[in-house]
């Protein structure tokens, strides 16, 4: 679907894309299960090196990055996100094939903006080019994830340099990663945003280790579809490797979160056409009773008529903050990142929720996609903060325009009580 953020420049990549994943990558997902990816790696890598030889790879990527690993089209934000909706008819192998898929697209952006040179010729060249992938590791499991702020890894200096012990867990695509970007706390003593520091530690360094890839819906998965549990105990790596600077890694985060929803939105977006499609299809040729389709069942067009404003509506309401981020920067667009994050995932959920429906028994098995897309992306009300921390950030930042401060409210009652806490003990 063309919409007013169709520019010229994206139109004939679309194409090129759409093709690309109908004819090479759909066809794969017959029989696939994320428990046996790793038969599926050689035929996907020939995929990559046919994209390549099309001049698509890296469309994410801007003119200054591609000049030496990739084509650098120099696409917008908006645009890419239209590219990233195509990608993803093909939910589990599109954004791989064309090397964009998370969490290496977000690292890439966050090295091209921050990183040094060193680590710049180090890691980002060879993560461009598809040869390498990273991962991101930031949750913890002792510590609630809506509150970033606190955690337990700490990377202690030791003459030139960090030695870091923590335990992460969901850090995705850990699995046959080569290096992970580590969020742990520099600084114990400062304020609570300036305390952590985002860290390049490579996965073969000595005390870095995979406990386990976590089981989802009962699905462990492997390779880049997967979320480790990790380990550093004694992880020893250079000063040099720290990003941007010590006390940086929640200034660095919120750079790296912003266009991240929106990479999320965008293909979360392009699984719900997925869904929808196999919804049609399914209610078009499924009989009921002679001659009768499931399909003229009037609450089965209901679940279509939905399904198709609230795909059209996302689509939108996602392009557009991804315009105003592309025209006035994310910091002023925060509160429609927080918007578009509950709300494209929500009915996502929901399309998903009626494909399966309408499918009977055989939507919760592995003969169709909509089983494995329902357990891999329940988690989207999860990933990259909560619906209700959103909605929450959403809200307060809507009546501090009515007048009401809940936050600077929140801080004079805590320094009260520090300040009642400061008399009592004299």
């Amino acid at each position: 679907m063309e919409t007013i953020f169709t520019t010229e420049r994206v139109r004939p990549l679309l194409a090129r894309v759409r093709e690309f994943v109908q004819t090479e990558l759909i066809p794969l997902e017959d029989g696939f299960s994320h428990n046996n990816l790793s038969s599926l790696i050689p035929i996907l890598d020939q995929k990559r090196e046919l994209v390549k030889a099309a001049g698509l790879w890296g469309l994410h990527l801007s003119k200054e990055e591609g000049r030496d690993d990739g084509p650098g089209h120099g696409l917008t934000l908006c645009e890419f996100g239209q590219i990233s909706e195509a990608l993803a008819h093909a939910p589990f192998f599109g954004h791989y094939v064309f090397g964009c898929q998370a969490p290496d697209i977000g690292n890439t952006e966050l090295l091209h903006k921050f990183a040094s040179d060193e680590l710049k010729e180090r890691y980002l060249k060879p993560l461009m080019a598809g040869e390498i992938r990273s991962c991101f590791s930031m949750t913890e499991p002792d510590f609630a994830g809506s509150n970033p702020t606190r955690m337990a890894t700490l990377a202690v200096r030791d003459g030139n340099d960090y030695v870091i012990n923590g335990r992460k867990w969901f850090t995705s695509s850990a699995d046959g990663a080569a290096f992970a970007v580590v969020m742990a706390v520099t600084n114990p003593d400062a304020a609570p945003h300036q305390r952590a520091s985002m860290i390049i530690v490579p996965t073969n360094t000595p005390g870095f280790k995979i406990e386990r890839n976590i089981p989802v819906f009962g699905e462990a998965g492997e390779g880049w579809f997967s979320h480790a549990e990790v380990t550093y105990t004694d992880c020893r790596v250079p000063i040099s490797n720290v990003i941007a600077g010590e006390g940086m890694g929640f200034r660095l985060a919120q750079e790296r979160l912003g266009p991240g929803r929106v990479h999320h939105c965008m293909r979360w977006v392009g699984n719900a056409e997925k869904a929808l499609d196999l919804m049609c299809k399914r209610a078009a040729t499924r009989e009921i009773e002679d001659g009768v389709m499931l399909g003229e069942k009037q609450f089965i067009q209901d679940f279509i008529a939905e399904s198709r404003a609230e795909i059209d509506a996302c689509r939108l309401y996602v392009l557009n903050t991804a315009h105003m981020i592309d025209t006035v920067g994310v910091s002023n667009v925060r509160d429609a990142v927080s918007a578009i994050k509950f709300y494209v995932a929500n009915a996502f959920l929901r399309v998903l929720d009626r494909a399966i429906q309408v499918h009977g028994a055989l939507g919760v098995t592995d003969d169709t996609v909509l089983s494995a897309m329902y357990r891999h992306e329940r988690g989207a009300r999860i990933w990259d903060g909560a619906d209700e921390v959103h909605k929450q950030s959403l809200a307060i930042s809507i009546l501090k325009k009515y007048g009401l401060d809940i936050r600077q409210k929140a801080k004079e009652l805590r320094q009260f009580r520090q300040m009642m806490a400061a008399e009592s003990s004299l």
